[in-house]
C-alpha cells in the first residue's frame, strides 16, 4: 500500500523536495509551512495545523498534527442489501466514467456481480465510453440514446439487477455544473426515481473530485453536497498532479469518507484510502 501511495504523490513529494531536500530528524516550523502550502494545504488549515507545534518539529509531532485532521465521524457504510446501488456523481472531465470501471473491477474481483447505468444520457461520449469499459470488462450496461430521461436508465437498471440477482448496480450521472439548477432537479429525479425502484437506494452517493483541481474542488463538493447531499468521495488523477496536499484541505473542509484514490488509467488502479498512509508516505519524504 506504501508503494502506491509513493507512486501517486510521486509529483507532490517532488515539490517537497524543492522546499526541503535533505531529510532531518527535524526541521523549522516555518519549513513545515512552507512544505505544506507547496502541496496545496490551504493556508487557514496550515495555520491551524501549527498552531501547537514547537518552533522545531519532528516526524511524530508533524503526523499528530497532519492525522487530526481525519479524527471527524465518516460513515463507511456498506450496506448487505442487494442490489446495492450507487449514483457517481460530479463535473465531466473529473473521471466519472473510468471511476466507474475501476469500481465495477473492483467488486468484480470480490466475486461480486455489477451492472452498470448510464444515466449521463446528456453526453452520447458518455454512453460510448461507458458501454466500451462494460464491453471490455464483459459487464451488463444499460443504456439509451442522448436525451433520454435519465430516471428511465435508473429505474430499468435497478429492475434488471433485481430480476437477474445482481449484487451491485453503479449508476452514471451528468455533471453540468454550470447549470446547476436544471441538473439539480435532475439528480433529485433520478434519487426519487431509484428510491421506488428498490426502497432505501441509492444507498451511496459517491463523489469523484480531480486531483488536480487541489482546494478548488471544494467547492464543487459543497455545490454538490447541498443539491443531494453526498455519502463520500473518490479522489482521482492524484498521480498527475502536485497538489496531493489537498487532500487534507478537502477533508478538513467536507468533513466526508474518502473512500478511494485513483492511481492510473486502468480498472486495477483504484485503491483504498487510509489516512495513516497517506501521510507517512508524504513526511518520509522530509523526516528520517
Amino acid at each position: 500500500m506504501f508503494n502506491l501511495f509513493k507512486k501517486v504523490l510521486g509529483k507532490t513529494n517532488d515539490a517537497i523536495k524543492d522546499v526541503a531536500p535533505k531529510k532531518r530528524k527535524n526541521i523549522p516550523k516555518d519549513e513545515f509551512e512552507d512544505i505544506l502550502l507547496e502541496a496545496d494545504v490551504h493556508y487557514d488549515l496550515v495555520e491551524r495545523l501549527l498552531e501547537a507545534l514547537p518552533d522545531t518539529i519532528n516526524k511524530i509531532q508533524a503526523f499528530n498534527s497532519l492525522i487530526s485532521v481525519f479524527q471527524y465521524k465518516a460513515d463507511f457504510k456498506e450496506s448487505d442489501v442487494k442490489p446495492f446501488v450507487e449514483m457517481i456523481i460530479g463535473v465531466n472531465g473529473a473521471g466519472k466514467t473510468t471511476t466507474i470501471s475501476k469500481l465495477a473491477y473492483h467488486y468484480q474481483q470480490e466475486g461480486r456481480k455489477v451492472i452498470l447505468g448510464a444515466g449521463d444520457t446528456f453526453r452520447a461520449a458518455a454512453i460510448e465510453q461507458l458501454t466500451r469499459w462494460a464491453t471490455k470488462l464483459d459487464i451488463p450496461i444499460i443504456a439509451t440514446q442522448q436525451g433520454h430521461d435519465p430516471s428511465a436508465v435508473v429505474f430499468d437498471t435497478i429492475e434488471s439487477a433485481k430480476a437477474k440477482g445482481y449484487d451491485n448496480v453503479i449508476i452514471d450521472t451528468a455533471g453540468r455544473l454550470h447549470t446547476q439548477t436544471n441538473l439539480s432537479e435532475e439528480l433529485k429525479k433520478m434519487i426519487r426515481v431509484a428510491g421506488k425502484a428498490q426502497e432505501g437506494s441509492p444507498h451511496r452517493k459517491m463523489l469523484i473530485l480531480d486531483g488536480t483541481q487541489g482546494s478548488s474542488s471544494i467547492n464543487q463538493a459543497k455545490a454538490f453536497n447541498d443539491m443531494i447531499g453526498i455519502d463520500g468521495i473518490i479522489i482521482t488523477k492524484l498521480d498527475g498532479t502536485a497538489k496531493g496536499g489537498s487532500v487534507l484541505s478537502i477533508a478538513d473542509e467536507l468533513k466526508m469518507p474518502i473512500f478511494y484514490i485513483g492511481t492510473g488509467e486502468q480498472p486495477k488502479d483504484l485503491i483504498r484510502f487510509k489516512a495513516n498512509d497517506y501521510i507517512n508516505t508524504i513526511l518520509d519524504e522530509i523526516f528520517i
